[in-house]
């Protein structure tokens, strides 16, 4: 199966500050791939190169069908302000701008569409709600629900579980599970590990100057976490007591 996306040898970060180096990957259709890191390791310019927003310092990313005519995209809720005099139902209809113009207004088909992502994304009883009154997981499941109408073969997702609750959370996991039952190829940003070892295939690990990419079962291991400053011995020693640590046999660490 062809990858949506290839890198290869990419070096990325500052002039005066190079993040990691060396990382190659192919993300195909069908794959859920964690980056995991420490602030600064750079998942954030990671996610601004996948959007465009940034170039590499060395190497080359590229889409061999193409690039998508849109990526779907969920930024860090601090990005977000919540102020703007809007409607929820508003917020998650601009996600189908694309397909039903800007001016034009939805047509019928179009705010059934609306309503149905609203639904699944469960915020239709608060649809008529202004964003300054939402919860941060209400705030997320609408964001989610924008997301939904993008309809995009590539769904970029940073810290979309930030402020939410288990349920919610849950609940959110499902709508990416479906994603990916479709062919989606979806990128998380994410810090809770349980998110990766349960829902993701594949997953990214940066800090300390270095990437590894593989299989979760491959990358997600204590010796890598820690030495790439992820989190402590301790830490990992309490985290995979239950077992989830396994021998790598096919990550790529450079």
């Amino acid at each position: 199966m062809q990858p949506i996306l290839e890198i290869r040898n990419l070096a990325l970060g500052y002039p005066d500050l190079t993040l990691f180096r060396q990382l190659s990957l192919d993300l195909h259709p069908g794959t859920n791939l964690a980056v995991l890191g420490a602030n600064g390791s750079g998942k954030s310019t990671f996610v601004k190169l996948l959007l465009g927003l940034t170039d590499p310092l060395a190497g080359r990313l590229s889409w061999p069908g193409g690039r998508p005519r849109e990526i779907g995209y969920l930024a860090q809720m601090t990005e977000f302000d919540r102020r703007f005099p809007m409607r929820v139902r508003d917020l998650a209809a601009m996600g189908a701008w694309r397909g039903f113009g800007l001016w034009s207004g939805l047509n019928r088909a179009g705010r059934l569409k609306v309503e149905a992502a609203l639904d699944e994304a469960g915020v239709a009883d608060i649809a008529d709600r202004p964003l300054h009154t939402l919860s941060g997981g209400q705030l997320q499941r609408t964001l989610f629900a924008r997301v939904i109408l993008q309809d995009a073969p590539v769904i970029l997702l940073d810290e979309p579980f930030t402020a939410v609750d288990q349920t919610t959370e849950a609940h959110l996991l499902s709508i990416i599970d479906r994603w990916r039952s479709e062919g989606r190829a979806i990128v998380l940003v994410v810090h809770d590990l349980s998110s990766v070892l349960d829902h993701c295939s594949h997953a990214l690990l940066l800090g300390g100057g270095l990437a590894s990419y593989g299989t979760v079962d491959d990358v997600v291991i204590p010796r890598r976490l820690v030495a790439q400053k992820y989190m402590s011995e301790s830490q990992a020693a309490w985290m995979f007591r239950s077992g989830h640590a396994q021998t790598p046999t096919g990550a790529t660490h450079v």
